[in-house]
C-alpha cells in the first residue's frame, strides 16, 4: 500500500451532507475523511483498507457498491474484517 501521500482530514461539515450522514468516515484513493478526531482506531484501519482497495481496484471497488449495495459489499466485509483483526493490536506487547 502506498501511504506516503494518504492524508486524514477531519471534516464534520462533510458528514452533514446527505450521502455521508450515516457514516463516521470514508476514504478516497489518498484521503481519509473523518467526522471527528476522536474516532476508534478500528475506523482508521477500516478506511485504510478502503484506500488499499481503491489503489488496487480503482474502478471496480467504487462501482461495486452500485451492484451489491453497502451492507453486502465484499469490500466492506474485507474492511470490517481488517478492523476486527487489528482491534487492540497497538496495546499488545511487541
Amino acid at each position: 500500500m502506498r501511504i506516503g501521500r494518504v492524508r486524514i482530514v477531519v471534516a464534520p461539515w462533510l458528514f452533514r451532507l446527505r450521502p455521508w450522514r450515516r457514516f463516521d468516515g470514508f476514504a478516497t484513493h489518498f484521503v481519509i475523511f473523518l467526522r471527528r478526531d476522536d474516532v476508534p482506531e478500528g475506523l482508521v484501519t477500516h478506511e485504510l483498507c478502503h484506500v488499499w482497495q481503491m489503489q488496487h481496484r480503482p474502478i471496480r471497488m467504487p462501482l461495486s457498491y452500485l451492484r451489491t449495495g453497502y451492507d453486502r459489499s465484499p469490500y466492506e466485509r474485507q474492511a470490517r474484517e481488517a478492523a476486527r483483526r487489528t482491534a487492540g493490536s497497538s496495546a499488545r506487547p511487541g
